[in-house]
C-alpha cells in the first residue's frame, strides 16, 4: 500500500491486487507514452507504402504490356502448335457412296422414263386400233341395218359411212 499526496492534498491510495493488475497499470502508462510515436510510425508507413506504389505502378504497367505484346503471342503460338500436334489425323471421307447413290438414282430414273414413254406409245397405238375397230364395227352394223331395213334405210347407211370415214 502506498500513499501519495497530490496538489490539493488529496490522498490517493493505490492497492495492487495482483500481479496482473500491476502489469495492466504499467501497460496503460506505457501505451499512453507510446501513442504519439505510433501515430508518427503510422504516417511514415503510409508515406512509404504510397512511395512503393508510385514506384511499382509504371513498372507493372510496362511488364503487362511486354507480356501482352511479346510473351502472350509466343505462348499462344506454342499452345496452337501443341494443339495441332496432339489432334488426331482426320481421314479423308470417301466420296464414292454419294456418287454411287446419285448415279444409281439417275439410272433408275432414266429407265422409268423409257418405260413410261414406251407404254404411252403402246397406249396411243392401242387406242387408234380400238377406234378403227369401233368404226369398222359401227360400219358393219349399219350395213346390216340397211340390208334388214331395205330401201328406207339407205340414207342412214350413207350417214354412217361418212361418220366412219371421218374418224382417224
Amino acid at each position: 500500500m502506498s500513499l501519495t499526496l497530490r496538489r490539493r492534498r488529496r490522498v490517493v491510495i493505490e492497492v495492487p491486487t495482483t500481479w496482473q493488475g500491476r502489469m495492466k497499470a504499467q501497460a496503460m502508462k506505457t501505451g499512453a507514452r507510446m501513442a504519439p510515436m505510433a501515430d508518427q510510425a503510422k504516417l511514415a508507413a503510409n508515406r512509404r507504402v504510397d512511395d512503393a506504389r508510385m514506384w511499382a505502378a509504371p513498372r507493372l504497367k510496362k511488364a503487362a504490356h511486354r507480356v501482352e505484346d511479346q510473351l502472350a503471342p509466343a505462348v499462344s503460338s506454342m499452345l496452337n502448335d501443341a494443339a495441332i500436334r496432339v489432334s488426331p489425323v482426320r481421314r479423308q471421307q470417301s466420296r464414292r457412296w454419294p456418287t454411287a447413290v446419285l448415279v444409281t438414282g439417275l439410272a433408275i430414273g432414266a429407265a422409268g422414263f423409257m418405260f413410261y414413254r414406251r407404254n404411252a406409245q403402246q397406249w396411243t397405238e392401242h387406242m387408234k386400233d380400238s377406234a378403227s375397230d369401233a368404226s369398222r364395227w359401227a360400219h358393219e352394223r349399219s350395213d346390216r341395218a340397211v340390208q334388214s331395213t331395205g330401201p328406207a334405210g339407205a340414207p342412214v347407211s350413207e350417214t354412217t359411212d361418212e361418220a366412219s370415214h371421218r374418224m382417224p
